[in-house]
């Protein structure tokens, strides 16, 4: 399959307004891409916009506001983006929402509240617009995973399985796809600095002391510029790769998973802590509650090993 080309084409990114999504968003601007940008955060994705247009006046900017949580307002969006763009370049499911606490912290509610967003709204925008996608020689889709798609901690139940069900859905696409001249890539982002850890939801369950705990021992593992990832993201898109895995703290874990898949658990927790240092070693006795840093459905992702849990309502990536 030939080189991907970002000129003269349209790029749908989702979670938009921040993080990943909005660097995603300059990146493309740059090599020549016209975007329509979706996030639930009207403001933020308005500013987003405004500094696309105004650095990038050549370029096509298109907002869409949406809380990819509603099944009905997702279908809604998807049947317009399917009518007024036929034929698509590139799509970039990178929108999702992260939630601390382990499975029995957590209500049902707040578990498929995880799945709506981090699997069902990828499934139903590539569903609507893999036929634009077939239709437009060379194109791309991207699913945004994440560490957590890789490997799953305690206290990510809810996170890792959405992440681990995109990445299965997203290697099933890309072998039924080969044929038709789509490339397809899964994203396993590390420890990115975006919203997504510091907006995340809490788990009814989990205590505050646990929930402070977790938060100073894991704030600061995340190192990586949403630009970075971005443009590591945009090579792995030119060229064509199935897998695109962000830094060293998604690499190790990998590598860690696959020497050890029935017990990394107790090698990733001690090596988290090394990470974290002496205020992680002062909580060591603290059950973790990781958050991970991905994106919003509609904002920044990060997607990354970062278990920070926070309160308040959780933005995508």
């Amino acid at each position: 399959m030939r080189r991907f080309d970002f000129t003269s084409g349209t790029a749908v990114v989702t979670g938009a307004a921040g993080g990943i999504g909005e660097a995603l968003a300059h990146g493309l601007a740059r090599r020549g891409t016209d975007l329509v940008l979706l996030d639930r955060d009207a403001d933020r994705l308005a500013a987003v916009a405004a500094a696309l247009r105004a650095a990038h006046p050549g370029r096509r900017v298109d907002t869409v506001v949406v809380d990819l949580a509603d099944a009905t307002a997702t279908a809604g969006v998807a049947e317009q983006l399917r009518r007024r763009h036929p034929r698509l370049r590139l799509l970039v499911n990178n929108a999702g929402v992260a939630l601390g606490g382990r499975f029995d912290q957590v209500t049902l509610d707040e578990f498929g509240w995880v799945l709506d967003v981090n699997f069902r709204a990828v499934v139903q925008l590539t569903h609507a617009l893999l036929p634009a996608l077939k239709a437009e020689p060379g194109a791309h889709l991207v699913n945004v995973s994440s560490l957590f798609g890789l490997i799953a901690p305690a206290g990510q139940a809810a996170y890792s399985a959405s992440k681990f069900a995109v990445r299965g859905f997203t290697e099933a696409l890309r072998h039924e796809l080969a044929g038709d001249g789509v490339g397809v890539t899964c994203v396993h982002p590390g420890g990115i600095r975006t919203r997504i850890a510091a907006d995340a939801r809490v788990g009814s369950g989990v205590s505050a002391a646990e929930y402070e705990a977790a938060r100073r021992r894991f704030e600061r593992l995340l190192s990586i510029d949403p630009a970075t990832a971005a443009e590591a993201i945009l090579r792995g898109v030119q060229r064509r790769r199935g897998r695109v895995l962000i830094g060293w703290s998604a690499r190790l874990p990998d590598l860690l998973a696959r020497l050890a898949p029935a017990g990394y658990g107790r090698l990733l927790a001690l090596a988290v802590n090394r990470a974290a240092g002496p205020a992680a070693d002062a909580n060591a006795n603290q059950p973790a509650t990781p958050v991970p840093a991905a994106g919003r459905p509609g904002g920044p992702a990060a997607n990354a090993a970062a278990p920070v849990p926070a309160r308040g309502p959780a933005e995508p990536e």
